[in-house]
């Protein structure tokens, strides 16, 4: 589980890369699917991502919007900020930890969930964040990041 958080983590990466060769119009252009356009999903990957490890973790959530994070350097910036506490979590996880439970509130509702289910949650959701950006930028011309796991290094 380890090696996937890494690999979503490197593959951020390179599409905030990827984004710097972009127009500031393409990366904020509203998109059919997804999370409205290319640096919005970006955003939404962020802070979904450390909104579950808050959970997790009782670390205070962000109230940050969209809104007040419209360049790409803001975005980048936010993803160092609170890369720390998700990677301290995921670095010291234990199979302990597998079926300890957490309850929030989703949509109104309170639910329980195991932190196992929780984890591959996130892990999830950001690679389908990733293929969504893959469709976005082959439709305006431009080859994606490679999503492909091998020859990243991850497993020494």
């Amino acid at each position: 589980m380890k090696t996937l958080f890494q690999y979503n983590w490197q593959v951020r990466y390179d599409w905030f890369s990827w984004c710097k060769t972009i127009s500031e119009e393409e990366l904020l252009k509203a998109r059919v699917g997804g999370v409205g356009g290319i640096l919005q999903t970006l955003f939404h990957v962020v802070v979904v991502e450390y909104s579950w490890i808050c959970d997790l973790t009782g670390h205070p959530d962000i109230e940050d919007k969209f809104e007040r994070q419209v360049s790409l350097d803001q975005v980048v910036s936010l993803s160092r900020k609170l890369h720390p506490v998700v990677s301290d979590f995921v670095s010291n996880w234990t199979d302990t930890q597998e079926r300890q439970t957490v309850t929030v509130t989703v949509t109104g509702q309170a639910e329980t969930f195991r932190y196992g289910e929780v984890l591959r949650h996130v892990i999830a959701h950001e690679i389908h964040h990733i293929g969504q950006l893959s469709v976005w930028a082959r439709e305006f011309g431009r080859e994606p990041v490679t999503a492909n796991l091998i020859r990243r290094g991850l497993f020494g």
